[in-house]
């Protein structure tokens, strides 16, 4: 009976060690992701003010990243992406993505090289939706949707419907989801607070401008939410 109760007690340890090391490679494995996201973020940065010189430079440190990345990360996959068919496509189109953007800055094209970075930011968080793994970055393009969404309505505001009410409601709650779910260190961080308060504050002139029937003003709330809603996706999309 006792060498049972080892041998149950032995499993349990086992199965406890192998859970540890799963979450342990999910963690480097989105580390990983978010170091290559880091340049992408910046390269589209650089992008959207003509800055080509140092876009190019984050170009070139995406292809050299990703080539370590696609080595340590192709052939043996996190368990939560063993069986994500969108996987393998990623590892191809990435790579891709990266050179096409380099031909497209070269060429002077910034918005199609911009739409290439995009379509990557894009992919990977298509990767993990698809796997169950959801990280800050993926719930930041939720908010850059919603963000979308309401200005378009704001651009040419109906007074009489209810949807800048709703578009920034929802917008609100994407970024409530988005605090919520960030780890404690970037929650408490003086520049996501900036931005989440930021946010939440504007959004709160909302009504006063609805019900002022006051264009100027929602299209100064809009432009400022604009802002904090890029610098979102500057620092943490």
């Amino acid at each position: 009976m006792r060498q049972s109760w080892i041998s149950i007690a032995t499993s349990a340890l086992l199965l406890l060690g192998a859970g540890a090391a799963r979450a342990d490679e999910l963690a480097l494995f989105n580390a990983a992701v978010e170091e290559f996201a880091s340049h992408n973020r910046a390269a589209i940065g650089y992008l959207r003010s003509e800055n080509t010189d140092l876009a190019l430079v984050e170009l070139d440190r995406m292809k050299e990243f990703w080539g370590s990345f696609a080595e340590r990360f192709g052939g043996h996959r996190p368990a939560p992406f063993r069986d994500n068919k969108l996987y393998v496509t990623m590892l191809v189109d990435v790579p891709t993505r990266i050179v096409t953007a380099m031909i497209m800055v070269n060429f002077g094209r910034l918005d199609i090289a911009r739409g290439s970075l995009q379509g990557i930011r894009e992919e990977m968080s298509a990767v993990r939706r698809a796997s169950g793994v959801e990280v800050l970055a993926d719930c930041v393009i939720d908010t850059n949707t919603a963000m979308g969404a309401l200005r378009t309505v704001a651009d040419a505001p109906d007074w009489d419907k209810p949807d800048i009410a709703a578009k920034a409601d929802a917008y609100g709650a994407a970024v409530r989801r988005c605090d919520g779910m960030a780890a404690e260190s970037v929650r408490a961080d003086p520049e996501f607070r900036r931005l989440a308060d930021g946010i939440a504050a504007s959004l709160a002139l909302v009504p006063r401008a609805i019900a002022a029937r006051d264009g100027d003003l929602l299209h100064r709330i809009i432009i400022e939410l604009q802002a904090f809603d890029n610098l979102l996706a500057f620092r943490y999309g």
